[in-house]
């Protein structure tokens, strides 16, 4: 057994790291959770690791029909969004995909450009169908973009540079479990080729489980069971549950979900038809997933979003100013994880500072913060349900207790 991990170790280290835009995601649909509200996960591989919340006010520029929350770069300043939501509940992801386009086009990597128009603009399915239909070809966008919106609409839209199809998460014959997945390959694309085969599988795999064990799909799981989880499916492991594979707690990083290139995972809850769309929450995870946590966001609160998910500004501490202090954190951490810079060390990752026997690993040490965020916040946000809209006073009173879990270290 051990000859036989040693041997595909070997054989992961000759393959050519591919971590830019290698991103996990899916939808799942009313059907398929608890309270029949959807869900919209981006799980974000980049190759700028600085990210950061931003609220784009409609009021301070004519473009934004609808003000919106945004997953944004942090270096940048241009009009880009990764994942976000709109004050009247429509939401927008992307991941890459590389089975769509064969040809050199003048302009590329445009995706974001379309998600912040889209979340600026649209309200429905429908609008963002309009918008596609508009869109001059070639398009400089190559992507599966996932989208819900604040009356049931749930679907991905599988865009080259010069078409697009719509693949309906609502439809029992398309979607019979309520849920899609995808990676960095379109189904409409030429088969085999593109990216993300095996994290595919891994989190076809994940997902499955839960369903036919008829346990809830939740926002919470989704980070802890997917944006955390080292289970590789090609290799049949999970390093949580196989610590003798990695004996001195190195392992390769090749084909987790969660990677080097990670740079947060955002779960985006609908509402119900004819809910308040204010009720929309984005957890967000901002920063390496396995060593941050979640805090969930409205876009109600405005320019009042919380401290640590916002650029720093002048309490940078001599860091990126446009970053957010629990990107920082978390990025912190993380470089004890990935110590080695030389070389081909960055293959490389010390799991055991992650999860480990002891209970003192980043994982282990963040759960309880994060679990108390969820416990704190659950209960309020479904009396608001209930009430039909979000309660800024509380909503700030809450986020001024909010413990991240600045003191790990």
């Amino acid at each position: 057994m051990k000859r036989i991990f040693i041997a595909v170790i070997a054989a992961l280290i000759f393959i050519p790291l591919q971590e830019s835009n290698a991103c996990t995601s899916a939808i799942i649909t009313g059907k398929a959770t608890p309270d029949g509200r959807p869900l919209l996960w981006k799980h974000r591989d980049t190759g700028t690791l600085d990210n950061r919340i931003e609220y784009f006010d409609k009021s301070k520029d004519n473009s934004i029909k609808y003000a919106f929350i945004a997953l944004v770069d942090s270096p940048k300043e241009t009009k880009e969004a990764w994942i976000g939501t709109n004050e009247v509940g429509f939401s927008i992801m992307n991941t890459a995909s590389y089975n769509l386009t064969y040809e050199k086009v003048p302009i590329q990597d445009q995706e974001g450009v379309v998600m912040y128009q889209a979340l600026a603009t649209c309200r429905t399915l429908s609008d963002f169908e309009k918008m596609l239909k508009k869109m001059k070809f070639p398009t400089g966008v190559e992507a599966n973009f996932g989208v819900i919106d604040a009356e049931g609409g749930a679907a991905y839209y599988e865009v080259s540079c010069r078409d697009w199809v719509k693949v309906d998460a609502n439809d029992p014959a398309i979607a019979p479990e309520g849920y899609l997945i995808y990676t960095n390959h379109s189904f409409t694309g030429k088969m085999n080729d593109g990216m993300g085969y095996i994290r595919y599988v891994s989190a076809k795999n994940i997902f499955f489980d839960q369903f036919i064990k008829n346990q809830p799909i939740t926002p919470q799981w989704i980070f802890n069971s997917l944006s955390r989880n080292f289970y590789h499916s090609l290799l049949e492991i999970n390093l949580a549950e196989n610590p003798e594979v990695a004996p001195n707690g190195w392992f390769v990083d090749q084909d987790f979900i969660a990677r080097r290139s990670t740079s947060a995972s955002v779960v985006v809850k609908g509402v119900l038809p004819k809910e308040n769309p204010e009720l929309t929450v984005m957890w967000s995870v901002v920063g390496y997933p396995p060593t941050a946590v979640a805090v969930p966001l409205f876009v109600k609160s405005g320019n009042n979003l919380p401290a640590q998910v916002v650029e720093r500004g002048e309490n940078s501490e001599g860091l990126n100013p446009k970053n957010c202090e629990i990107c920082d954190q978390a990025m912190a951490r993380k470089s004890s994880v990935y110590p080695i810079k030389r070389g081909n060390g960055g293959r490389y990752f010390r799991f055991n500072l992650l999860c480990n026997s002891e209970g003192t690993g980043y994982i282990q040490r963040l759960a309880p913060y994060e679990e108390a965020i969820f416990d704190t916040f659950n209960p309020v946000i479904d009396k608001w349900y209930q009430n039909g809209s979000v309660d800024l006073s509380e909503l700030a009173d809450l986020y001024s207790k909010m413990d991240t879990g600045a003191s790990v270290k």
